[in-house]
């Protein structure tokens, strides 16, 4: 069993959708596209992640693309909210959690984030009092699965890479931590039944 757990975020500890947000405000098919589109699966949105634009930066250049008036008033709103919505805990993780707390180990967020969800953590993570730290991509200006981030993740908590067993929702993110000395698994479906079956695999190997 490795010391440390290091855990991604979405699909793993909490389920995301960008879609949830934009229903608050509209049911019109086109518009929730529009916005998905133009805000969510944006340049911009993964320059937040990586902190190298402000939300004022991205926002204005959303805005700009959005089709008319309208929907760039929806865009505004969904992007001032939608850490309310997009994320919902998964049932079950905070109890896993707390177990493997309770076995000595150490745990750890990593996670491609944008600076939004910094002073908020607490909230949005299930079980995050039993979390030693947490990384967001956005605060030290790199993404998973750059080879940097490994090394900025590891010299930050002043971990060593062998000591630490990974789970992300993505095969490229794990491919990079291998790639960086820790040792990982990909999270097939963010439950908590999937979650337990690779720590119970990870402790027996």
């Amino acid at each position: 069993m490795h010391k440390n757990l290091v855990l991604d975020m979405g699909n793993v500890l909490v389920t995301y959708d960008p879609v949830w947000v934009i229903q608050e405000y509209t049911d019109r098919e086109d518009w929730i596209k529009e916005i998905k589109d133009v805000m969510f699966y944006s340049g911009e949105w993964i320059r937040l992640d990586a902190g190298l634009i402000s939300e004022e930066d991205a926002l204005k250049a959303w805005m700009k693309r959005c089709s008319s008036p309208e929907v760039a008033e929806l865009c505004k709103i969904c992007f001032e909210n939608w850490d309310k919505y997009n994320m919902k805990k998964i049932p079950g993780v905070a109890e896993i959690l707390k177990e493997e707390k309770a076995q000595g180990r150490k745990l750890y967020l990593l996670s491609n984030a944008s600076m939004r969800l910094l002073p908020i953590w607490r909230e949005v993570l299930p079980g995050s009092e039993y979390f030693d730290g947490i990384f967001y991509s956005a605060a030290f200006q790199c993404l998973k699965p750059q080879d940097i981030i490994y090394e900025r993740f590891l010299k930050h908590f002043s971990l060593e890479a062998k000591d630490c067993f990974f789970i992300d929702d993505l095969k490229e993110n794990i491919e990079g931590a291998k790639k960086a000395g820790l040792d990982g698994a990909v999270l097939p479906l963010p439950e908590a039944s999937a979650l337990r079956k690779i720590l119970e695999e990870e402790k027996n190997a």
